[in-house]
């Protein structure tokens, strides 16, 4: 509905939250880079508002119609309580009746399509990437060569294996219930060895 009020989760530099806000919602972003967020409010106006906070910690309480968490923007916390609280924010920032999309990898698919090592240059910026994975997470690591600098710099991330039972799980402790799973950005079917993508829509029940 026109005015509905949207919360967008890890909204990185708001790219996301500013198409949307320009289709007449009220968005509010939030996320944890501050370096982000500074860029993010370069566009704040009336409705679009962007907001440092750690997405572990509670935000507004019983407030948003909608809530979105996008591109594999969760599943980087060292416990599972820290994604429990991550999803406890979300759950509750949300009226009764309201709905939370969760976009994330499909776990089968990115083991079998994983691409181990990967070279990118960019201008004169060369960027090395190694990616494996253990029984719970994806690992990439990340070398960039810069001529512009004495040295490398090098970065490693790991996202957790989260599959739609491991979700389920989550969600229903939280008062939330997966209405439509699917598999790909066109919102084909989901299917657990062939979809590249987890996406989930989930609506806030009363109990």
């Amino acid at each position: 509905a026109p005015g509905s009020k949207m919360l967008d989760v890890a909204c990185g530099k708001g790219r996301h939250s500013i198409q949307l806000a320009s289709k007449g919602f009220d968005i509010t972003g939030i996320a944890l880079s501050e370096d982000s967020i500074n860029e993010a409010l370069k566009s704040e106006k009336e409705n679009l508002h962007f907001y440092r906070h750690d997405m572990r910690l509670l935000f507004w309480i019983n407030y948003f119609n909608y809530a979105f968490n996008f591109f594999t923007s969760f599943g980087y916390f060292k416990t599972e309580r820290e994604h429990y609280n991550a999803i406890r924010t979300i759950a509750q920032s949300l009226q009764n009746g309201g709905v939370f999309v969760l976009d994330y990898l499909n776990v089968h698919y990115a083991e079998d399509h994983l691409v181990h090592k990967q070279e990118k240059q960019l201008d004169n910026v060369t960027y090395y990437m190694t990616r494996w994975y253990d029984e719970k997470h994806f690992f990439k690591k990340i070398i960039i060569e810069d001529d512009a600098r004495e040295e490398p710099l090098e970065y490693m991330e790991k996202v957790a294996k989260f599959t739609l039972g491991d979700f389920n799980d989550m969600f229903a402790y939280n008062k939330l219930q997966v209405q439509e799973v699917f598999g790909d950005y066109s919102l084909g079917p989901f299917d657990v060895k062939k979809s590249p993508r987890l996406i989930m829509i989930a609506k806030k029940t009363a109990r």
